[in-house]
């Protein structure tokens, strides 16, 4: 048997192995993973069993004022099981071109956020990071981010359940009653 057949599979399981190649096709947004503003491990899969509201965010955007209300929409809701996750991203007009730390900082000190923040992201295109791709392929346009501040509600058992574009708040009835919605699905009182 040639060589090239033996090493094949051992690249494939080392590919596998280093996290280069899902083994099976993603299912959920549980299956993703981010990295923290922090820079510390960020799981999808530890916010399972509550819905998340996915927004993709700017500091110099004319929308950015969303980020008091996804602050809003956090203290009302997270004790009942909401998590609100903010995806920082430079994709559109280079409106985020800050370090990590100075988007954090930027975040608390001029809307008072302590909802969760991902390193800053691609997403949007080819190099949109897997869970925008995810769910992209589950809502269709719905789930494509065309600018800053679009927002997707992700249920507790980690599908994609809606997208709403950028002019539409986080405290626009059609988002929070999905929001109440998906938490009396999951058991969490609205």
């Amino acid at each position: 048997m040639p060589a090239a057949r033996l090493f094949a599979p051992f690249l494939v399981l080392l590919l596998v192995i280093a996290g280069g190649v899902r083994a099976e096709p993603a299912t959920s947004a549980h299956d993703f993973d981010f990295t923290s503003i922090d820079g510390e491990p960020m799981p999808m899969a530890g916010y399972r069993g509550k819905p998340v509201l996915l927004v993709n965010t700017a500091s110099f955007c004319g929308f950015t004022h969303q980020y008091g209300d996804l602050q809003s929409v956090w203290e009302r809701y997270r004790e009942k099981g909401l998590v609100v996750v903010g995806v920082p991203s430079n994709d559109f007009g280079g409106q985020e071109p800050r370090a990590e730390a100075e988007i954090k900082q930027f975040c608390e000190v001029n809307f008072d956020v302590d909802f969760p923040l991902t390193a800053k992201q691609h997403v949007r295109g080819a190099a949109a990071h897997p869970l925008y791709r995810w769910l992209k392929s589950e809502l269709g346009a719905a789930g494509e981010p065309r600018w800053n501040f679009h927002k997707v509600l992700i249920a507790a058992d980690g599908s994609a359940i809606a997208g709403w574009p950028s002019p539409v708040k986080p405290t626009d009835a059609r988002v929070t009653e999905a929001i109440e919605a998906a938490l009396a699905q999951a058991g969490g009182r609205s």
